[in-house]
């Protein structure tokens, strides 16, 4: 037994040895990599571990599945945002992109061997039953998630639109756990929404960072524009997970004098330090420069940007962008500090992985990881303050520290107010409606009046609002 396994542990070994080697020759073919000795001993242990489970395990497994399972945990061991992709992961991650995917709409994470919900997508089943920010599903179907990969856990909550599924969720505040019923639909999400909310004031919301983003943004500019000029606009980035960095890239761009730096990218290979302008070059990706069509006056009008815990990666680019160059006024809440750049790698036609690569620095220089955006003026949720409900990119385990900043990042306000057990979750606040405190002291700034804010809360140093430049 023991020379049969020394020999198959040599023959395993050498197998991912030769597909390590291979895949270092085709990398190198493309740009210069970092080369490090390969672990030998470590591969012979991964052998020696695939041989026990083969010859050992109650049940027979297939050699693919153990191969998968072993490059998801070397993948997602390394932090919060790299993973491995398999071919059905890999579609959902490309059908996101374009705007259109099933299930409940969540995004999500993994912390503790735990799924935390990071943000529910707008006009969702999930946003519509109550999911909250920092949300923590213990179980799917009565089925516990703990142990579950993430990639197992999202699985579970997708499936055919009209099915009902049930999450079990943990709140910070709650005595506890309780079930949340919900029916699964075809994910269509609308990056861009609009309305004139009255003469001279326009509201433009951006839900997720996709493809479309910027030919829909000016589409959306020019029906605000279509009836005169603004006065103000307020950029609702709320809860607005991230995406494309293309479409951070546009959106800024839309706003900047042309050819401003909008972001850069540092890593540790070549390919991964990169300037990013507001110039076709980097946000049109080879087709026509749709920023051409942009209306008259975009480029000066007043602009107040609001975020919060639920505001990440795409959206603290933009943000951290207008806020650099001084062309809008922050304000909100401090926002996620997902300041890491993931770059999707394929393995094959139907498999990838997806891997932190860089960090991304505001172009002053900021770094945003495990920090945010802090608001130029805090406004909470409501005039009695916001519930501790968002978790945050410092929060989630293995998370890449700040470089420029070692400090940890701001925690949420936490209210002494909790909901009792039995009572009905929330419903959401409409963004953008009647309802939503921010939204209207936003509007109150761009008018010059005085913001309706808690004694303790920050206040802008002038009530003047924004001016023109």
């Amino acid at each position: 037994m023991s020379s049969k396994f020394k020999q198959f542990s040599l023959v395993f070994s050498g197998v991912c040895i030769g597909v390590l080697i291979s895949l270092n020759f085709a990398a190198r073919a493309d740009r210069e990599v970092p080369t490090a000795s390969l672990p030998v001993q470590e591969m012979r242990s991964l052998a020696a571990v695939f041989n026990s489970i083969k010859q050992n395990y109650v049940e027979s497994v297939d050699d693919k599945k153990l191969l998968d399972n072993a490059i998801s945990g070397m993948v997602s061991g390394l932090d919060p945002h790299s993973n491995f992709l398999d071919a059905d992961s890999f579609k959902d991650l490309q059908d996101s992109t374009k705007g259109e995917f099933g299930g409940l709409g969540i995004e999500v994470g993994m912390e503790d061997g735990f799924v935390k919900v990071i943000s529910p997508i707008e006009d969702t089943p999930a946003f519509r039953a109550g999911i909250k920010s920092g949300d923590l599903i213990v179980k799917i179907d009565d089925i516990p998630v703990k142990g579950l990969a993430l990639n197992d856990a999202v699985k579970r909550m997708r499936g055919k639109p009209q099915t009902p599924v049930v999450l079990t969720i943990a709140r910070k505040g709650e005595n506890r756990p309780f079930d949340v019923p919900l029916t699964r639909e075809v994910i269509k999400v609308q990056s861009v929404r609009s309305k004139l909310v009255e003469p001279g004031y326009g509201y433009l919301r951006l839900t997720q960072f996709q493809e479309q983003s910027t030919v829909d943004l000016v589409k959306h500019l020019d029906r605000l524009y279509k009836p005169g000029q603004l006065k103000g606009l307020v950029l609702d980035l709320r809860n607005d997970p991230g995406g494309l960095l293309s479409g951070a890239v546009g959106v800024s761009a839309a706003f900047l004098p042309t050819k401003s730096m909008v972001v850069y990218t540092d890593g540790r290979v070549e390919d991964s330090r990169h300037k990013y302008f507001a110039s076709p070059e980097d946000y049109a990706r080879g087709t026509d420069d749709v920023l051409k069509a942009l209306p008259a006056g975009v480029k000066n009008v007043p602009i107040v940007v609001l975020v919060n815990g639920g505001s990440a990666s795409a959206s603290e680019i933009v943000a951290g962008a207008l806020q650099d160059y001084k062309r809008a006024t922050i304000m909100g809440t401090q926002t996620f500090g997902k300041g890491s750049v993931q770059t999707i790698i394929p393995l094959s036609e139907t498999t990838a992985v997806k891997l932190t690569t860089a960090r991304y620095y505001t172009p002053l220089g900021r770094s945003i990881q495990a920090k945010g955006i802090t608001p130029d003026v805090v406004v909470e949720d409501t005039l009695q303050g916001s519930a501790p409900v968002f978790l945050r990119e410092a929060d989630l385990e293995r998370h890449l520290i700040n470089d420029k900043d070692l400090q940890s990042a701001p925690k949420a306000v936490k209210l002494e107010k909790r909901r009792n057990d039995d009572d009905p979750i929330p419903p959401p606040i409409e963004f953008g409606s009647k309802d939503d405190y921010q939204f209207a002291q936003a509007l109150n700034f761009l008018k010059g009046k005085p913001l309706d804010l808690p004694v303790t809360a920050s206040a802008p140093t002038t009530a003047s609002g924004p001016k023109a430049n």
